[in-house]
C-alpha cells in the first residue's frame, strides 16, 4: 500500500480497522518533517457498517480499501480555518431524509476522499467518473457512534484538526484499510 502513496505527499491520514469486516477503527495523521515521518494526531473512528472492501459498491456498507487524495472540503458549519478548499452550504450538506439525533450533525464538517469523484468539485458533486455502481461520495466526516454506508468517521476535535492542518501544497492523502491489508 505505501508504494500507492505519491513520492511528494507530505501528510498522510491513516486509517485503519482490525479486520476487514468491523466498523471501528483509527484515524492517524502522519506528516513528514524531512525524512522523517510523524505522528501529529490520532482519533478513534467508525468505517463502513460491514467492514472494509477493495471491490467497493454503490450500497454495499463497506469503506474502499486503497489510496486516496484529499483536495476539498466543507460542510453545513462555517470554514473552521480550513487549508483544503472549503464550501459552507447548509442546504447542499443537509439530508434528504429524516436523521435522528445521533446522525443531525454528520456533515457540519467534510473532508472529500477522493474516491470515484472528480477533484477540486464540492464534496456534494455526485458525478462519478467510475460509474455509479462503483459508489462515491465517501467522506471523513463527524462521528455518531458506529458504522457508516462507507464513509470514515472522527470526532469533531479531530475533524477540526484535520481541517486546519491538511495544506495542499504537502498534497495530502488518505491510506485505508483493515490492518491485514494495509500491511501488504
Amino acid at each position: 500500500m505505501w508504494r500507492q502513496v505519491p513520492a511528494d505527499t507530505r501528510q498522510v491520514v491513516a486509517v485503519y480497522g482490525d479486520d476487514r469486516d468491523s466498523p471501528d477503527g483509527v484515524v492517524a495523521l502522519y506528516e513528514k518533517r524531512g525524512e522523517t515521518w510523524k505522528q501529529t494526531g490520532s482519533w478513534p473512528a467508525h468505517n463502513g457498517r460491514l467492514g472494509w472492501t477493495t471491490d467497493h459498491r454503490m450500497d454495499d456498507e463497506r469503506s474502499p480499501v486503497g489510496v486516496f487524495t484529499l483536495t476539498d472540503a466543507g460542510g453545513v458549519l462555517a470554514d473552521p480555518g480550513s487549508r483544503l478548499k472549503y464550501r459552507q452550504d447548509d442546504h447542499a450538506f443537509a439530508s434528504t431524509i429524516y436523521w435522528d439525533e445521533a446522525h443531525e450533525h454528520d456533515f457540519d464538517y467534510v473532508i472529500a476522499i477522493d474516491y470515484n469523484r472528480i477533484k477540486g468539485t464540492p464534496p456534494y458533486d455526485w458525478s462519478r467518473p467510475l460509474g455509479v455502481e462503483k459508489g462515491g461520495g465517501i467522506w471523513l466526516h463527524l462521528d455518531h457512534g458506529d458504522g457508516t454506508s462507507g464513509c470514515v468517521t472522527v470526532p469533531e476535535s479531530g475533524m477540526r484538526s484535520l481541517l486546519r492542518t491538511l495544506d495542499p501544497a504537502r498534497h495530502p492523502v488518505v491510506v485505508m484499510g483493515d490492518k491485514d491489508r494495509l500491511k501488504r
